[in-house]
């Protein structure tokens, strides 16, 4: 077939149908990815570089900047320099010196970085990619895990496959940034919905469930992050192979199959040769082979088997940690449902619903009004509208969104949705917590009653429930006091008090509330409460059969008095091992007073002279984005145990790394209205810093935070030491800047006020 351009030569690879033992009539194929110029990745940067070409985001001439050590670096080297735009690829030592002859040889840029930061060889070089995207004016980076273009590259693949076979039967593919499968089996299912979509995983790849293990030696599949090209709903099974197996597979399919080919392909035969010898006759199986094998020759070729390798996969429930070769079945169209009723509308509720779906559920979101929910579409989950103050509409709604599927738990990120879940579960025969249990974590005078009771340690308080007993009240507890809602969340309307008469009015302004900011009765009681000094910590505690396991304690800085907001945060906190343990001892204590067996508990309080004191319990993981801290800095990821609690699953809750990690919040300094957010991309390049995550909307009311609703976005930075991560934090809070447009001031002050104590802000 003749080409103008090398470009042009991308795609049209040959389709072999390989010898496998299977039964008569079952028809095997590799499509021979691996013939492109260089690889597969071929066909994603033609896609993303024509489109920025296109779009006008990469300009003519204008430098590429991508951090890759394999086919994806060749594939931009190949088209980025063809089209006549400098390529910088930024690698590690790791890197082969096969891909690195060919970079250099097509007049590539390669940028090898000298050490790995805290988190890894991965962040070491997209801190260096940063550093290029500053100093090369007009550098553009093709961001391939993220990039939509990634799996729409594959939709030629997917022709191709239907022109030369007519129809496919499975699909099989490797997964790593999930472009390839996700894009291809995307465009196969609009013809053909029967389609069966194999993944191929490594043993120790977070992408379906399983723990990141460091020093996995495959490359090319696997992940220690979840890409968002990744799209769960697509596959119907799973399949992980240590390295041992990937490897053998990979010389028996030169041996057998006259394929040179790298782990991923060797990885994809190995699961190809089991689906043929279990298929009915007439089966047709595709599996993808992304690339050859020169870059193994002194690796894979080489490799000695260190351990057994099985002949033979073990199905296992998904979620299960696998060592060797073993599956897991996901069928896309009967996946049990994990019902959401509602969700925070900060922090780690949009991530918890792409949790579900990983862990091969389908969820649905249940509430009153998907528009509060900032990236719902996003998540391509199902939310139902329906009256969530109604448990008759709540139950109907679980009925028609199962539509016959089993219903495997029910669950929720929200401290106002707590009884509503606890009721749903019960009503269905699904494990959720006890209505009482429930109860004393939504109304903090039930919680303060139980911990009385059981003799743990808690501020001195009173409960109000009409304006005549506060004096009595505020005089029984005395001054300084806290005033708070009952029924509160993220700090609202909760404030120190250093004189009766804001004392009285705190209490009459809550009193007069009916309703909270989800719509839903207030409870019409307030807590009058001892000011307890001391540094604030909250306790990440995880509760299943009996046994309150701490995951970590977290030190927490808020605003200065007299509100409460938590504007940082450090995971996990700075203590000694004697005061860490007493903090969790204590959490324990709090939990069994209320009952609390099951599920993900936020216990927060103060270490005070006479020890720790419980604050608040709330019956749910931390907000604020600590489970995105702890999942850093240990490896633990809360929402994935939340996920299993709910469903019934078994938990991990063992720590597979010793890092430190940090969140800043972003606050208005004055009340006015929002112009902006600047310096988002020069805090993002700072050594340590993961995110930088910009949450307000231009034009919006804002203020310096008297809740949590006041904050605009956060930064989270992760390093070797507390000391570090609060450098990078610092350095990067300098250079981020809240520009707002002065308002008329609304009286309040909300910096503090005159008498009342300063606090270090953070």
């Amino acid at each position: 077939m003749r080409h103008d351009t090398v470009v042009d030569a991308i795609g049209n690879t040959p389709v072999v149908r390989l010898r496998v033992a299977a039964a008569e009539g079952v028809e095997v194929y590799a499509k021979l990815e691996l013939l492109n110029p260089y690889a597969m990745k071929d066909r994603v940067a033609r896609r993303v570089i024509l489109e920025a070409r296109r779009s006008g985001a990469l300009r003519d001439g204008a430098p590429i900047v991508e951090s890759s050590s394999g086919t994806m670096a060749l594939g931009v080297a190949l088209v980025g320099t063809y089209l006549g735009h400098p390529v910088h690829i930024v690698t590690d030592p790791r890197i082969d010196p096969v891909t690195l002859a060919k970079l250099e040889a097509m007049g590539c840029e390669v940028h090898v970085v000298e050490a790995m930061t805290a988190q890894g060889w991965q962040s070491a070089r997209l801190e260096r990619l940063a550093d290029l995207m500053r100093d090369l004016p007009g550098a553009w980076w093709p961001q391939q895990y993220s990039n939509p273009d990634n799996p729409a590259a594959y939709r030629t693949l997917a022709a191709e496959l239907l022109d030369d076979l007519g129809t496919v039967d499975v699909l099989v593919g490797s997964v790593g940034s999930g472009g390839s499968l996700c894009g291809t089996s995307a465009a196969l299912l609009e013809s053909a919905p029967d389609l069966k979509v194999v993944g191929v995983d490594c043993v120790g790849s977070v992408l379906f469930g399983q723990p990141d293990i460091a020093g996995r030696k495959q490359s090319g599949l696997g992940n220690s992050l979840h890409p968002e090209n990744i799209d769960h709903r697509l596959l119907d099974e799973v399949h992980w192979l240590s390295d041992d197996e990937a490897f053998e597979a990979t010389r028996s399919l030169a041996r057998d199959q006259k394929i040179f080919a790298g782990n991923t392909s060797g990885s994809v035969y190995r699961v190809l040769t089991h689906l043929a010898a279990h298929a009915a006759p007439g089966t047709r199986i595709v599996g993808i082979m992304p690339d050859r094998g020169d870059r193994y020759t002194d690796t894979v070729y080489r490799h000695e088997t260190s351990g057994p390798v099985a002949t033979a996969p073990v199905e296992v429930p998904l979620g299960t940690t696998v060592g060797s070769w073993s599956y897991a079945s996901m069928p896309r169209r009967d996946r049990p449902v994990l019902a959401f009723v509602e969700s925070n509308t900060t922090g780690t509720g949009m991530l918890a619903l792409r949790t579900a779906t990983r862990l091969g559920f389908a969820p649905v979101l249940l509430t009153k009004d998907p528009a509060r929910y900032q990236g719902l579409d996003a998540t391509r989950c199902e939310a139902v509208t329906c009256d969530t103050e109604d448990d008759a509409a709540v139950r109907a709604a679980v009925a028609t969104a199962a539509a016959g599927r089993t219903v495997a738990g029910v669950t929720t990120t929200s401290d106002f949705y707590l009884a509503h879940t606890a009721r749903l579960a019960r009503a269905l025969g699904l494990p959720g917590h006890a209505q009482e249990t429930a109860a004393a974590c939504r109304d903090k005078s039930l919680t303060r009653q139980a911990l009385g009771d059981a003799g743990v340690r808690q501020p001195r308080h009173a409960v109000v429930g009409d304006r005549s007993g506060a004096a009595a009240a505020v005089a029984s507890v005395g001054l300084p006091c806290v005033v708070k809602p009952a029924d509160g969340s993220g700090s609202q309307d909760v404030r120190w008090c250093g004189d009766e008469a804001t004392a009285l009015a705190q209490v009459a302004l809550i009193l007069a509330a009916t309703e909270n900011t989800r719509g839903q009765a207030r409870a019409g009681k307030a807590l009058v409460e001892e000011y307890v000094e001391g540094p604030e910590y909250s306790v990440e505690m995880f509760c299943a059969d009996g046994e309150a396991v701490c995951v970590g304690v977290t030190q927490r800085t808020t605003t200065r008095l007299p509100y409460f907001v938590e504007t940082g945060h450090l995971f996990p906190a700075a203590l000694s091992a004697a005061a860490r343990a007493e903090l969790a001892e204590t959490a324990r204590h709090a939990l069994k007073a209320i009952g609390f067996e099951r599920g993900p508990a936020h216990v927060e309080a103060r270490l005070t002279e006479a020890g720790a004191v419980v604050m608040e319990i709330n019956g749910r993981l931390a907000g604020g984005m600590i489970p995105e801290l702890v999942r850093a800095a240990t490896g633990i990821d809360l929402l994935d145990q939340q996920v299993r609690a709910a469903t019934g699953r078994p938990l991990r809750l063992v720590a597979d790394r010793a890092r430190h990690a940090g969140l800043r919040f972003l606050t208005a300094p004055e009340h006015g209205r929002l112009i902006g957010v600047t310096g988002t991309a020069e805090a993002a390049r700072v050594p340590g810093v993961e995110s930088v995550v910009t949450t307000g909307t231009p034009g919006r009311v804002v203020r310096p935070p008297r809740d949590a609703y006041d904050r605009l976005g956060h930064v989270i930075a992760v390093a070797a030491t507390p000391r570090e991560v609060d450098a990078a934090l610092d350095r990067a809070m300098e250079l981020l800047h809240v520009e707002t447009a002065p308002m008329a001031s609304d009286g309040d002050e909300a910096e503090g006020e005159p008498g009342v104590p300063a606090r270090p802000v953070h």
